[in-house]
């Protein structure tokens, strides 16, 4: 029994790169995922295991023939998913034992988060760690016995017999190891309601961060190891904290990490936009595949920080991962795509990651001409920047100043340098393969995009950005809104197949608020706290006080999923909590305020030991420990006014405007003919009426 399952632990090899069977003309094999709109499961429809959708017909045939489940979740943007595929999915023999002896279920881990938490959570439990493609092997009732991430076709082969037999001959030692496996993944996600303690304040705050500050890499920025995560949520949180608190050191953290992060290769130099972490500590070769829910948050951090600082560089990254966004992800109605692949053909024929974004030195220097010598020097085409095999990856390590004076150049002759040099080599790159597009839309990842645009309106102010925001609000509003007023997931060629979960209110209303900031349309508003009053009705957990991530009238599997840990995204009852806190301040009757405190109290014990992963949660705090404003702006230049205020970095205010009188209380009551004013409150108390911008900002500033 242990020798059997030993080989459950994760396994992490090397594989050979392979090309791509895309033999689509004139298919050998289909299965049951042609009928799938989500491009990943559609990669799998013309593989030979007989694979099926996560439903309930599939669920159903399991139990009535007793036949194990093997369940096999990816996403279309996934390395290592791919590598899964060409080595067993695609082969006969494999398909051969998984057709005879399982259920064959393959799942797009961005279509079905609920389904993914879940199997996640049993992985770490088996093994320690996780990843995709994630491999779980389950009764027929979808109780997890055996995981894995990828294996080799041997290996693979081997095991599943080995687990096939084991159920066969023994199935009671396979019932009680999943009972357990049950009762463990419903332990792990158990939260206590904490209705004794105070919120935490900011001393135990401080104590936080300063304990969470051991691993900041001062030097280059992250964490001190590899690979690195950019984490938008955590920065987004020290910027505040920093600001705040007037901490120096944590404010130079946050601006090294931020700018080793635009000068190194995750960001795309040529075409903008960043990839989801690098493979090594100095930010350079990424694991090319560029989500839209990296650069969406990514958007709205760099925007913060500009508003902070005023720093050009972090301009230039807004502005770069936007038009990267347009050009790559935007569909005809203006809903933004989920994320771009990171292989693509090489010029071998062969599938290769990063194959579209690579250069060989030879090339550059053919190319560029009389550019070469400054943009060597700038983007390191050197042993700094070299990758393998003769391949380099673009990558910045001196500012624009020291380059400038190396080359007796002006800091305008560089710009101009550059900008035409990455005009050549974007020409040159375009006549490549470019990356597999996942182009199914998800509500979630589009409200990270929309406020991502909210954001950059605000600090930056280019009225393109509003359009597209408000262009993208109206795709969510005419595509993604079910029949009884909530939400769809997902989004593909007209159809929205999936109920949403937490996540999808929770980013939606977080972004509705923001656009209601800066387009002054009280629908927005209103429509945010209609989705907010649908997440109370149908999500709620009476008791832990949070919210569950599904819906409690849809179907689930072993447990109801309590998201509270922030990670690359935050986590959606953190967003939840803020949305609710925020509310409040406009809807003082309501009871948000209550339940927003009374959901901060439940996790606030986690800080101390975990605070990397409560950062969403931490910055509630910061709201409810620091003066948080209310500005209402009433009169006839209440836009421009409002947006004057709003362009100061200021994460501890909600501004409201209107030219007459508005529905908000804050609102009414408030106009005088021939004047603007500015009204700042807290809690609905106002002080007396102020004229000026600068004013105002004199009254709210750290």
């Amino acid at each position: 029994m242990l020798r059997i399952f030993s080989i459950s632990l994760l396994l992490l090899f090397v594989a050979d790169l392979y090309s791509q069977n895309d033999d689509t003309m004139n298919p050998k094999y289909t299965n049951a995922l042609i009928n799938e709109t989500s491009p990943y499961l559609l990669q799998h429809a013309h593989n030979p295991v007989n694979w099926e959708a996560w439903n309930p017909e599939t669920l159903k045939k399991a139990k009535e023939k007793n036949t194990l489940l093997l369940i096999s979740i990816g996403y279309a943007a996934c390395h290592w998913c791919h590598v899964m595929e060409h080595e067993c999915f695609e082969d006969p023999e494999v398909a051969e034992t998984m057709n005879a002896n399982f259920v064959n279920i393959k799942i797009d881990r961005e279509e079905r988060p609920d389904i993914d938490h879940i199997y996640m959570d049993a992985l770490q439990m088996m093994t320690g760690s996780g990843g995709w493609p994630l491999n779980i092997v389950a009764l027929p009732d979808g109780r997890p016995f055996w995981g894995a991430t990828y294996v080799k076709k041997e290996d693979w082969i081997k095991v599943l017999g080995q687990l096939s037999n084991l159920y066969k001959e023994d199935p009671a030692k396979i019932e009680a190891y999943a009972k357990d496996m049950a009762q463990g993944i419903k332990a792990m996600n158990l939260v206590e309601p904490n209705t004794g303690s105070k919120i935490i304040e900011i001393a135990a705050l401080n104590d936080a961060v300063k304990n969470w500050s051991r691993y900041f890499d001062t030097y280059l920025g992250g964490y001190k190891r590899a690979p690195k995560f950019m984490m938008p949520t955590n920065l987004n949180f020290l910027l505040h904290y920093g600001t705040a608190q007037k901490d120096k050191e944590v404010l130079e953290y946050v601006h090294t990490t931020l700018t080793k992060m635009a000068w190194g290769g995750i960001f795309d130099h040529l075409g903008g936009g960043f990839s989801r972490y690098s493979v090594d500590t100095k930010w350079h070769i990424p694991h090319f595949e560029k989500m839209l829910y990296d650069n969406g948050q990514l958007v709205s951090l760099y925007a913060q920080a500009y508003a902070a600082t005023k720093n050009d560089l972090y301009k230039h990254v807004v502005d770069e991962t936007i038009r990267f966004v347009k050009e790559e992800l935007t569909d005809e109605s203006h809903g933004f795509y989920s994320s771009l692949d990171a292989d693509s053909i090489d010029d071998k024929g062969a599938l290769e990651e990063g194959a579209y974004y690579v250069w060989k030195k030879e090339v550059l220097e053919s190319v560029l001409g009389v550019h070469w010598p400054i943009f060597k020097d700038f983007f390191n085409i050197n042993r700094y920047g070299h990758w393998e095999h003769g391949n380099y990856v673009l990558i910045r390590d001196a500012s624009k100043e020291e380059i400038a004076k190396k080359h007796s150049v002006t800091i305008q002759e560089l710009d101009s340098t550059i900008s035409q040099s990455v005009i050549i080599l974007t020409e040159e790159r375009n006549k490549r393969n470019a990356p597999r597009l996942d182009d199914k839309i998800l509500t979630s990842w589009n409200g990270l995009m929309l406020k991502g645009l909210v954001d950059a309106y605000r600090y930056l102010g280019n009225e393109t950005y509003l359009d597209l925001a408000l262009k993208n609000a109206a795709f969510i509003e005419e595509n993604m809104v079910r029949p009884d007023g909530g939400l769809f997931h997902n989004h593909k060629k007209g159809k929205s197949t999936l109920n949403g979960y937490l996540e999808d209110y929770a980013t939606v209303i977080e972004a509705y608020i923001g656009l209601f900031e800066l387009s002054f349309d009280e629908a927005w508003l209103f429509r945010a706290k209609a989705l907010t009053n649908y997440c109370i009705t149908h999500f709620s957990d009476p008791t832990s006080g949070l919210f569950y991530f599904t819906n409690t009238q849809d179907d689930y599997v072993i447990r109801r999923t309590l998201e509270v840990s922030d990670n690359v995204v935050p986590a959606s009852n953190s967003i939840m909590a803020k949305n609710l806190y925020r509310l409040s301040r406009l809807f003082p009757r309501e009871k948000y305020g209550q339940l927003a405190e009374q959901m901060l109290r439940n996790v606030q014990g986690n800080f101390s030991e975990q605070a990397q992963n409560h950062a969403n949660w931490m910055q509630l705090a910061l709201y409810m420990n620091q003066p948080f404003y209310e500005i209402g702006v009433v009169g006839s230049t209440y836009r421009d006014t409002s947006l004057k205020i709003g362009a100061a970095y200021l994460p501890n205010v909600l501004i409201a405007g209107t030219e007459k009188e508005g529905t908000l209380g804050m609102l009414k009551n408030r106009f005088q003919e021939e004047e603007t004013l500015i009204y700042v409150c807290m809690e609905g108390v106002c002080k007396l009426p102020l004229h000026k911008p600068v004013e105002a900002l004199e009254h709210v500033q750290f």
